[in-house]
């Protein structure tokens, strides 16, 4: 059976500099700056490997969140649950759509391993869902938690590379940082905890999503 990825949307490329509506997300981020936004960043000077390695390997998360929701959404969608799930899921849509806008923008690659990305996420999601709601949360502490520290050390490198050159990416990761910490409390307000061998699974889960981070920045 033939799987159809969407990996990003293609677009129209200009040798200008776009001019586009902001997203809600980006007029919180420019705020005074009015309705629209000419597109200059990234400032001449920035250190190309560095930003394809932070986009694509950020994309690739992104992208398997989005699977590890749809995969819980299967499955709790009608629990108490799935108001929840859903939620924190159309949150990390934003953040897909996002970087899908940065590689188109930056022509960056993606990760060759997006095919597995979208069968082991959705059945990651899944998997954890049919041992019950707090198993499903669980697997969310375990990976917002992830997320969180590789955004905080890729926050890191940007400070010591150039924060003025990289303020509009550093903005971008900080905000994302931070709903992925309120996913990891939401899980633990939702009875994480009571998960069956929950320090296993999270130490499971935790370094599966490292492998896929060290993977993902390099293939």
């Amino acid at each position: 059976m033939l799987l159809s990825v969407r990996l990003f949307p293609v677009r129209v490329r200009h040798n200008r500099a776009p001019v586009r509506e902001l997203r809600p997300f980006e007029a919180g981020l420019y705020g005074a700056l009015g309705s629209r936004l000419v597109s200059l960043w990234p400032a001449v000077g920035v250190n190309k490997a560095v930003l394809d390695r932070i986009i694509r390997v950020d994309h690739a998360g992104e992208y398997g969140a989005n699977r590890i929701y749809a995969g819980q959404m299967a499955i709790l969608s009608r629990t108490a649950a799935g108001p929840v799930i859903q939620h924190m899921w159309n949150q990390e849509k934003a953040h897909l759509e996002k970087f899908e806008e940065l590689m188109v923008e930056h022509r960056v690659r993606p990760t060759i391993l997006m095919p597995f990305w979208y069968l082991s996420g959705f059945a990651l999601g899944a998997g954890t869902a049919l041992l019950g709601k707090q198993a499903a949360m669980a697997c969310t502490v375990a990976i917002e938690e992830s997320i969180a520290e590789h955004y905080n050390g890729q926050i890191r490198t940007l400070m010591e590379e150039d924060p003025e050159k990289y303020q509009y990416l550093l903005q971008v990761i900080k905000k994302f940082r931070d709903e992925e910490l309120e996913h990891h409390d939401t899980g633990l307000e939702h009875n994480a905890e009571l998960a069956p061998a929950y320090s296993v699974l999270k130490n499971i889960i935790q370094i599966g999503c490292k492998a896929a981070i060290f993977l993902s920045e390099r293939v």
